[in-house]
């Protein structure tokens, strides 16, 4: 005995712009995957300087150069406990300029991702010129991520300037 009912139909499917909004929410999560590069390169870097104050000789390819050239010189020339709290205070302020950067990248700001993505390269050239060739090419490897969160940056502005109105065209009144 069969007690099924009559088949049920799906739901129509939504009319309007369904492929803008997804387009949106897609573009999005690719801004905000480009700029969490920044967070991982300064979280990463203040783990290496940890490490190197802890005596270790281990470090992460994806910390920047510079804070390691902060922390050998702390080390070096100003010896003792001070360099190292020096070298650790510098880095940490460098990391914090990254933290920035990717906040303000993860709203949206081309700018802060074209800065970011300077200041990588200035990174991986100096890793370049003390020939640390793994740190470059993850900084390559970075470097394409942010590059591709600096498009959808520009992607996401062109999708809400096709959403916008046009010149002219007032929006309907709608009562309250």
């Amino acid at each position: 005995m069969s007690t099924s009912g009559p088949t049920s139909t799906p739901p129509p499917s939504p009319t309007g712009q369904p492929s803008a909004v997804s387009e949106t929410a897609k573009r999005t999560q690719d801004v905000r995957a480009g700029a969490n590069w920044f967070i991982w390169i300064a979280a990463l870097s203040l783990v290496n300087s940890v490490l190197f104050i802890a005596g270790s000789n281990w470090a992460f390819f994806l910390g920047l150069g510079v804070t390691r050239l902060v922390d050998e010189f702390g080390d070096l020339v100003i010896t003792g406990t001070t360099g190292h709290v020096l070298a650790l205070v510098v880095n940490v302020v460098i990391a914090g300029i990254f933290v920035g950067l990717a906040l303000l990248s993860r709203n949206g700001a081309l700018w802060s991702f074209i800065v970011g993505a300077v200041l990588l390269v200035l990174d991986a050239l100096f890793l370049a010129f003390v020939t640390d060739w793994g740190a470059v090419a993850f900084h390559g490897l970075a470097l394409f991520f942010i590059i591709r969160g600096i498009q959808a940056v520009r992607q996401l502005a062109a999708l809400r300037t096709a959403a916008a109105l046009p010149y002219g065209t007032v929006p309907p009144i709608t009562p309250r």
